[in-house]
């Protein structure tokens, strides 16, 4: 059986639902209560995918805009990252471009999957698939999903999506 491990970055805007999604990934729970992540925080989560053993350091950027300049070090050696959006707010395009910039920094190519949070809040739901889309071709990232940590809808799914992209590049 194959080893790796897997640098990921959690990334995007304060309030986006990071670290909800993180807690429910790895710890399998969701707290209502979650505080906003100053500077970075850190998990690691174990999954085997297609018979290969797969570590993930899983570090989640926090989003306040007076912490970014912190950020530069965090990033450098990252495999892939996830970019979180709130669907009950549109996205600005600054934000998501400063937010690329920022995981792509050693990495142009770096493999993003974009992800839409707060799916459980229907009714409040501001941003349409077309709109997803559209951000995720512009921006030339792998995969937009939409999940909910709260309820635990495609959370491992995204996790999965994303590894099983760095584990079949990895083959090569």
């Amino acid at each position: 059986m194959k080893n790796y491990i897997f640098k990921l970055l959690l990334a995007g805007n304060g309030g986006a639902g990071k670290t909800s999604l993180l807690r429910r990934y790895v710890d399998g729970f969701f707290d209502e209560s979650s505080i906003m992540t100053v500077g970075v925080d850190f998990f690691i989560k174990e999954l085997i995918y297609n018979d290969t053993h797969c570590l993930l350091q899983l570090w989640d950027l926090g989003g306040q805009e007076r912490f970014r300049y912190l950020l530069e070090n965090f990033v450098m050696g990252a495999r892939g990252a996830l970019l979180l959006f709130d669907l009950t707010r549109m996205p600005k395009i600054g934000d998501i471009l400063e937010w690329v910039n920022i995981v792509r920094l050693h990495d142009l190519t770096l493999p993003i999957l974009l992800i839409g949070t707060k799916l459980d809040l229907e009714d409040l739901i501001a941003v349409d698939d077309e709109s997803a889309l559209h951000l995720k071709n512009t921006f030339n990232m792998i995969d937009f999903i939409k999940t909910s940590a709260k309820t635990g809808y495609n959370v491992e799914k995204a996790f999965e999506m994303i590894t099983k992209r760095l584990v079949d590049a990895s083959k090569y």
